[in-house]
């Protein structure tokens, strides 16, 4: 089979590389991949991005299937654009993708079915947002309604940063993709207690649900610096007992796939819910992505054993049974990613930086390019998350003691990068 990847990033890039493992895969193409899928022989690369161009591409060149990676793409209707045509694409349509383009949809959806969320409220005006957090107090959390790559949401330890975090959110050029056209910030109250990742292939009501794993969102060691996409992440994650796995199930995941298909807008697809669980596995939902988490997405492939074509081929069927029928296998060790980003990361990244000392990749460890480019036979930076060394381990801190060991030999000049990925799993 022929199969279309759409995006660039590190998640793009481990979803690639574990399709291409499948026996039945002659072929993947990149729109627009990175330096790193670019060094690989069994990779072409397209530099197209409007979806009515790849849709055109991809009935010309036959693709048997395209999965869709990144948020914006989905949020866009690329996968209304393919199915309308008779193509077989991977990922939520764009009215179900609203779970993760709109936190104000997201927010409402959940009040409306029951599922376990912060108290919240959706504000256009700024000036009845920063009298809603001078009654509220801090710390609070404030969120842009629309995309925002993975920097929509401060979580503000103090009423200043509150009001700061308004103001930019609700400026024009904030860097984020409002929604209608209209600026919103959705403001809800701080929950305490341990994140993690939950990640299923939805199809309908039938949920798959993919290895758990945990993200370090904060850019500094011990979680304290600004917010990002993503610094690193493990799996699986200890937080998720089997316990709290059949109440996710049972409190979030089939609610959220029977609420979309009541609502007429059934769901197929990566369905991640980030969740905070607190004293007793008392759940609540901090974000709905329709898509895999990026870094969650690294350790996690590492650690599937399964025919990933196969898994997502099912997910695109007419019925749902074939889906249902599927046992996923997994490595019994835990893998683990640490992301080395540029610097200035998260506000104003520094590109152009060449890397030096990539190894060579492993059954054992790999590393996933994200913001990278290649020129001339070498690799240079091209986005603030640069690379994501992932490493095997038949512990946490074996997998950590691997990955560090790996990044420490990788340079490029300003590299940021935590030094404690995965502490709450060593700690415990």
């Amino acid at each position: 089979m022929k199969i279309l990847m759409v995006g660039g990033g590190g998640r793009e890039h481990a979803l690639a590389w574990k399709l291409n493992l499948s026996p039945q895969v002659q072929r993947i193409y990149l729109a627009p991949g990175n330096g790193g899928t670019a060094k690989q022989k069994d990779f072409d690369h397209i530099a197209l991005t409007d979806k009515v161009a790849l849709r055109e591409w991809a009935q010309a060149n036959h693709i048997d299937l395209t999965v869709v990676g990144p948020e914006a793409p989905l949020a866009a209707g690329i996968v209304d654009e393919f199915r309308h045509h008779g193509l077989r694409i991977f990922g939520p349509t764009q009215a179900a993708a609203q779970l993760e383009s709109s936190k104000a949809f997201s927010k409402a959806f959940m009040l409306r079915h029951g599922i376990p969320t912060a108290e919240y409220q959706v504000f256009e005006d700024a000036a009845k947002a920063h009298a809603y957090v001078d009654a509220k107090g801090a710390p609070i959390v404030v969120k842009a309604d629309g995309l925002a790559a993975g920097k929509g949401v401060v979580v503000a330890m103090s009423i200043e940063e509150a009001h700061a975090a308004i103001d930019h959110m609700l400026a024009k050029d904030a860097g984020v993709q409002h929604n209608q056209g209209v600026a919103r910030v959705v403001i809800e109250e701080f929950v305490d207690g341990e994140e993690a990742s939950f990640m299923v292939v939805a199809h309908g009501l039938t949920a798959l649900p993919l290895a758990t794993s945990q993200d370090h969102k904060r850019l500094l060691d011990a979680d304290l610096g600004p917010n990002t996409g993503g610094m690193g992440a493990y799996s699986p994650a200890p937080v998720v007992t089997p316990e709290i796995h059949a109440k996710v199930m049972r409190e979030v995941i089939q609610p959220t796939l029977k609420g979309m298909q009541q609502d007429g807008i059934p769901y197929s697809g990566f369905l991640y819910a980030g969740l905070m669980i607190g004293r007793e596995g008392k759940l609540k939902v901090l974000e709905f992505n329709c898509r895999m988490g990026d870094p969650e997405t690294q350790p996690i492939m590492m650690r599937l054993k399964s025919d990933l074509l196969e898994l997502l081929w099912a997910a695109t069927e007419a019925d749902t049974e074939t889906l249902a029928k599927i046992e996923l296998q997994w490595d019994r060790r835990c893998a683990l990613g640490v992301v080395m980003a540029a610097a200035n990361y998260p506000s104003t990244p520094e590109l152009g930086q060449e890397i030096h000392g990539l190894p060579t990749d492993t059954e054992e460890a790999m590393v996933f390019h994200a913001g990278t480019a290649l020129r001339g036979g070498k690799v240079f930076t091209s986005g603030g998350r640069v690379l994501c060394v992932t490493a095997l381990g038949d512990t946490v801190k074996q997998a950590q003691t691997h990955a560090y060991a790996l990044a420490d030999k990788l340079h490029f000049e300003g590299m940021q990068m935590r030094r404690d990925i995965g502490f709450r799993a060593v700690r415990r």
